[in-house]
């Protein structure tokens, strides 16, 4: 687009240069038809944007009128793959001209509950069978006394989770259960994914449409379809060329240890160069990391199972090397009772066999060994195809981004703890933090994508204050923040709660901090160093003891933010700011949780958990 076209149409649009920038990227890439098709939806998605986001019938001659019945598809994540689901099965559902709504199970009106015809539900399961934050309220409802009769409503439920937890797809079980028992009945069986979810929810996707077309389709008639209100829609090459199952090849520039010599964990700070990918992302998103298995750790697997490593294979389609399989396709690093289950069959030893029929044994077992701990206990001869089936496939590793791109442009930052433990006489490496870390030299390709969480976003107004609770590498994101407010010169006051064993060793980008404090930026900081004195003091600790000005600055508005692990810490903070609420705003217990559930409803309190 020439510059005069571009001023000629700038008095008359809302395009800022940014979105320029944004457009002129993304039209050269594009196809006639996909042109002509961009213009189709954006002339489709101007005439709906004030819509109530729910599906329109567009009639050839008169107005457009709301249909009967369409599908409602709720969505509840905390990573972001049952929301790219749900979206995904959004667009199938438009393309075989069925009216459909997609809604963020969070932003979904209960009410509107008893008047629906036909539900699918996606959601995910995190920790030890906790529903997402997305989905906590409805959740709850679902099991409340004021959950309605639902005798009208036809659903089906998808599950995301990982087998590898007690709990797996737990969230997914309870809406099913629910929803059943208040009447509903299912169009198709719950199906219950593992993090190798494409073929799975794939089938599922096909089953439900098939039962709902001959009922729902908009026969005879075109349909202009609203879309949901998930925030603004970017174009960008980001959003239109990297994703999951397309990833962008970056450099790695930079992974540099910023732990200690005696510190008990080894941290890196690893920088990567997004260079000429027009890749795009914000403070709060994660990044996408598809990783290498360690090939000495693949030659052992192949040497104990008497394997050539030259054997020929075929993963999804494609012919190759078992060892190439093993180092580039299959999940070694993690045990799953998948694998437990069909290499005990190879095996046939009476002990394995017994710890299969043992599930919470069996759990246990392989919550300590890596897939070659197994091998080596239990060692038998199998062909290469045999082994590559019972493995899963290899799931890419989110980071949480440390670094914000106003500040380091072409750069995306990570902060990375290696996973580094001794087992079974054996020294262990989690596959991903090891390869960042380790065997990934200085300039070396790596494949990744940003995986976008409109969960975690810093306000609106840069007046608002800023209050932070990061232990660990919870960390990241909060650099990231305060980059982002240190550029926009935000106004709001910032308050950081960091949390590490020692003071001396692990105060994790210290110097940064103290020029934040220094230059203005960052207003208090309230350190926890659990291994500093005799008692351990946690970022829990640190709340409580700040417990008055913490309900202050809740009180004027301040947006609460919590980063890190899922099962202890962001459950103990929790707890704290529960009690916080029922000391210095006198409540009582239930009405403390209920001002926090009001505090998440308003986006104010937000958590990336993992």
């Amino acid at each position: 687009m020439s510059s005069n076209t571009q001023q000629n149409l700038g008095s008359t649009t809302a395009l800022n240069d940014t979105q320029w920038a944004q457009l002129n990227q993304l039209t050269p890439s594009l196809t006639p038809a996909q042109l002509g098709w961009l213009s189709g939806y954006l002339a489709g998605l101007a005439q709906t944007q004030s819509a109530d986001n729910l599906p329109q019938v567009n009639p050839s001659a008169g107005e457009a009128q709301r249909p009967e019945k369409f599908i409602t598809i709720l969505y509840g994540s905390q990573t972001g793959n049952a929301k790219a689901l749900a979206q995904g099965y959004k667009a199938k559902l438009d393309a075989a001209n069925i009216p459909a709504k997609l809604v963020n199970m969070a932003d979904y009106k209960v009410k509107q509950l008893k008047n629906e015809t036909h539900i699918v539900a996606i959601v995910s399961t995190h920790g030890e069978g906790d529903a997402p934050d997305d989905a906590v309220e409805l959740h709850d409802f679902l099991s409340s006394k004021k959950a309605p009769k639902l005798a009208n409503l036809s659903f089906s439920v998808l599950g995301l989770g990982d087998s590898s937890y007690e709990f797996f797809c737990q969230t997914a079980k309870d809406f099913d259960k629910k929803l059943a028992e208040l009447g509903a009945t299912r169009l198709v069986d719950r199906v219950d994914c593992d993090v190798d979810y494409d073929e799975a929810s794939d089938i599922w996707a096909k089953q439900v449409l098939d039962k709902v077309q001959d009922e729902l389709k908009a026969k005879g008639h075109s349909h202009v379809v609203a879309m949901p209100h998930l925030g603004k829609p970017t174009l960008s090459v980001a959003t239109t060329q990297y994703s999951k199952k397309n990833p962008f090849t970056a450099s790695l520039l930079e992974s540099q240890k910023i732990t200690g010599r005696d510190s008990v964990k080894d941290i890196r700070h690893v920088e990567i160069s997004l260079e000429e990918s027009g890749i795009q992302y914000r403070p709060g998103d994660a990044l996408g990391v598809w990783f290498k298995n360690d090939p000495s750790m693949v030659d052992e697997l192949l040497t104990l199972l008497a394997i050539d490593a030259t054997a020929q294979v075929t993963v999804s389609g494609d012919v190759l090397s078992v060892r190439e399989a093993l180092i580039e396709k299959r999940e070694l690093t993690q045990s799953y009772p998948s694998f437990a289950t069909a290499y005990g069959q190879i095996a046939n030893n009476p002990e394995l066999n017994a710890l299969i029929e043992d599930k919470a044994g069996l759990r246990a077992f392989l919550g300590e060994r890596q897939i070659i701990d197994i091998v080596r206990q239990y060692p038998v001869k199998t062909d290469a195809q045999s082994l590559v089936d019972m493995l899963r496939g290899m799931t890419p590793r989110l980071y949480s981004i440390a670094s914000s791109q106003d500040e380091v442009e072409d750069e995306v930052h990570l902060t990375v703890a290696l996973v580094e433990y001794d087992a079974h006489g054996q020294v262990h490496q989690g596959g991903a933090s090891s390869y960042l870390t380790k065997r990934l030299e200085e300039g070396g390709e790596i494949q990744v994508f940003v995986e976008k969480n409109d969960n975690f976003r810093l306000p609106e107004s840069n007046d608002t204050p800023v209050i932070m609770v990061g232990p660990g590498t919870g960390i990241a994101p909060f650099r990231a923040f305060m980059q982002e407010r240190e550029v926009q010169e935000a106004a709001g006051k910032n308050w950081l709660f960091f949390g590490n064993p020692n003071f001396t060793q692990d105060f994790l980008y210290q110097t940064e901090w103290q020029r934040f404090v220094k230059d203005g930026v960052l207003n208090k900081v309230s350190l926890a160093f659990s291994r500093d004195q005799e008692d351990k003091i946690y970022v829990q600790h640190r709340l409580l003891e700040q417990g008055a000005e913490v309900f202050e600055w809740l009180e004027q508005g301040a947006h609460f933010y919590v980063c890190g692990d899922a099962n202890h810490m962001a459950k103990d903070v929790h707890a704290a700011l529960v009690e916080i609420v029922q000391k210095h705003g006198a409540k009582s217990a239930q009405a403390a949780e209920e001002y926090l559930t009001a505090l998440r409803r308003a986006k104010r309190y937000q958590k990336d958990v993992y």
